[in-house]
């Protein structure tokens, strides 16, 4: 293994193996430094890709269990093989680590096991699992260590039975009663999980909404959603602590505006308020990088150098804790390390909600624009009205499009409704393009399909929609 390289990548998660394979593709000269045995980072293997397997299998169940029959559709006893329905999820992670292994070989990128920390410009060191010590020399260092759960005080964390997306994905046992700390993104995906395959979910957030950052319209609809699917939430709620039985689990809360303590009794208590960058250890201040109070780096020139010869990507700099965003930020700073142009617009980046039905936006929200004084137009339609949701029995939710209210350009895009997550591109690349909302409402769009939402929610910025 040589030790001079043109990148060393700290980090294989989404951002740093996309950058490495981008960079391999450049005729550079690439080692990526990765702590656990596998490629792939949190999303591969804790997140993004079992979880998104567990939703699809327990969706599958549900179906099952209360959909088919109304489409004529009949069977014997339905029973839940949790233990199969955990090994096709982790066949799955299995598969694609592999896959970034394989890329990695194929684009001679050399992958070095073990601790990486920056020990200055142009020197990374790396503590390898068998105890030894190996420094590389390199042009330029990419930190891309992603991020880790954010936890509370009071809360000890076992991956047992208080656990955070790490465990939450490999419960042994469907727990009867399940509490989630935190409505957001991760926690509304791992409570639609478990309460499909039959627990018993009570979530517990510190504001007086679901989905923090979401356009509000689409906040409320998807409280009314989960609500009918059996959530019960508990708003302007904190946590103080989780006191651990034998045989139970008491959650003590109380009133962000003060009051006397409550108690929720459960058997698994799912702690999603949050991640953190996962930036200590690395060598930083050698470096003379700076991090915010949640350790964030910061970037000093708008394009992701944070020192000279030393970059960052992901979950460890500012914009969304999201996985594409990490894999355009990996391929910008390898395209820029190698002489190209390499940017990435983060108001373009879109956030999906992979329930079910699934949650979807990009741009601006009404508030924000309330806020900023710009003057809007909006266009909207339920998907109780689109002739394909009406066949496949999916007529729950809506799409929404913002669009200015002179210039017509797209502002923003906020769904909710099976398959949004794969509709929201459509929006993103007409946006990406300084599109008009006319734009998409005159693209044709095959018919009956479940997208001719987006093209009536266009239609509707200047009034003619049209019911399906």
């Amino acid at each position: 293994m040589s030790d001079t390289y043109d990148v060393v990548i700290i980090g294989a998660g989404p951002g740093g193996y996309n950058c490495a394979i981008r960079a391999g593709q450049l005729g550079l000269k690439v080692a990526c430094v990765e702590k656990n045995p596998t490629l792939g980072g949190t999303c591969l293997n804790v997140g993004c890709i079992p979880s998104k397997a567990l939703l699809h299998a327990s969706e599958m169940f549900a179906a099952a269990k209360h959909d088919f029959a109304g489409m004529g559709i009949k069977f014997g006893k339905l029973d839940l093989d949790l233990k199969q329905m955990m090994a096709q999820k982790d066949e799955a992670v299995d598969g694609l680590t592999k896959g970034v292994e394989y890329l990695f070989k194929k684009n001679k990128v050399e992958r070095v096991n073990g601790h990486g920390r920056i020990l200055g410009p142009g020197q990374v060191e790396v503590a390898t699992p068998e105890g030894d010590v190996q420094v590389l020399k390199t042009r330029h260092i990419v930190i891309a260590t992603g991020s880790e759960p954010a936890t509370l005080p009071g809360i000890e964390i076992d991956e047992e039975r208080i656990v955070t997306n790490t465990g939450a994905i490999a419960l042994k046992n469907v727990p009867k009663k399940l509490v989630l700390i935190g409505a957001g993104v991760i926690g509304l995906e791992l409570g639609s999980v478990w309460s499909r395959l039959g627990a018993e979910v009570e979530v517990v957030e510190y504001l007086d909404h679901c989905l923090p950052g979401a356009d509000g319209e689409i906040s409320k609809a998807t409280r009314k959603t989960f609500e009918s699917q059996g959530l019960n939430f508990h708003f302007g709620q904190k946590v103080t602590g989780v006191e651990k039985l034998k045989t139970k689990l008491k959650v003590n809360m109380e009133a962000v505006s003060g009051g006397e303590t409550q108690t929720l009794d459960a058997d698994a208590v799912i702690v999603a308020v949050g991640r953190r960058p996962y930036t200590e250890g690395l060598g930083l201040d050698k470096a003379g990088i700076a991090t915010d109070k949640r350790g964030v780096i910061e970037v000093s020139d708008g394009h992701f150098r944070v020192a000279e010869g030393i970059w960052a990507v992901g979950d460890a700099i500012h914009g969304p804790m999201l996985a594409h965003k990490a894999e355009d930020d990996g391929v910008a700073v390898a395209e820029l390390i190698a002489g190209k142009a390499g940017h990435v617009d983060y108001d373009l980046v879109p956030s999906v909600v992979y329930t079910n039905p699934e949650i979807a936006w990009v741009g601006r929200t009404e508030e924000q624009l309330k806020q900023a004084g710009i003057e809007y137009s909006k266009g909207k339609f339920p998907f109780q009205a689109n002739s394909r949701a009406r066949c496949n029995h999916e007529t729950e939710g809506f799409v929404k499009i913002l669009a200015d209210k002179k210039t017509d350009r797209v502002l923003g895009a906020h769904m909710i409704g099976v398959g949004v997550g794969d509709m929201i591109h459509e929006v993103c690349v007409a946006m990406e393009f300084g599109g008009a909302s006319e734009d998409i409402a005159r693209t044709c769009h095959a018919h009956p399909t479940m997208s001719e939402a987006v093209r009536q929610a266009a239609m509707g910025v200047e009034g003619w929609t049209m019911q399906m």
